[in-house]
């Protein structure tokens, strides 16, 4: 029987305007619109739009800093310095990364922070984590935020797991809808297995 417990983490969009999700992903509304582009820390607008799309990974981990009571740097900046860190691999327009294990080196490194990446990870450990004030990093699919009954594949995009019990796990997702699936989405373990790669990386204080 697992204890329920949430905890207060805050939430980052991947993208500015976090009300705008449901646009930018439907392709309705271009990144390059997003009226708040600039308080990402990007130098041009371009540079923005290129990344909110790719930077699940960075979304949870300011939310992680803000937990831990770390400052929160702006979402661009800190790709830059994921990049340099090799979290990232870029080759002209394409991105390889998040890569678990340069990411938890370089986040012990930088913010002194527990980091492990696990690269087999099953949802009983997740709970165990969360029990222990600690967050996870889940490989889940995009279609996770409407609980797609049938998802292309498992894993490929990144949540942070803030809480569990019984019957959930609950989630941050950084291309949550709002209103929908974005913050302290409850997302029943019955749908999990359909998006949860079995793969993630786990966050703490450090010991």
């Amino acid at each position: 029987m697992t204890v329920a417990t949430t905890h207060h983490v805050p939430y980052f969009s991947q993208w500015e305007s976090s009300s705008l999700v449901t646009e930018f992903v439907s392709g309705t509304t271009a990144a390059t619109s997003d009226p708040l582009w600039k308080s990402s820390g990007a130098d041009s607008v371009e540079e923005y739009a290129f990344w909110a799309p790719r930077m699940c990974g960075m979304a949870c981990l300011r939310m992680a800093l803000g937990f831990f009571g770390q400052p929160v740097p702006p979402s661009v900046p800190l790709v830059r310095e994921a990049l340099a860190a090799g979290t990232y691999v870029r080759d002209g327009d394409q991105v390889r990364g998040l890569i678990y294990a340069p990411f938890a080196a370089w986040v012990t490194a930088r913010w002194g922070l527990f980091a492990e990446a696990r690269p087999q990870l099953a949802v009983e450990e997740v709970d165990a984590e969360v029990l222990r004030g600690r967050l996870v990093l889940l490989s889940v699919h995009k279609a996770i935020r409407t609980l797609d009954p049938r998802p292309e594949q498992r894993g490929g995009h990144l949540v942070l797991a803030v809480g569990s019990g019984p019957d959930h796990v609950t989630i941050h997702n950084p291309s949550g809808f709002p209103e929908v699936s974005q913050q302290f989405h409850q997302v029943p373990r019955a749908d999990l297995a359909r998006f949860f790669a079995g793969r993630g990386v786990v966050l703490g204080h450090a010991h």
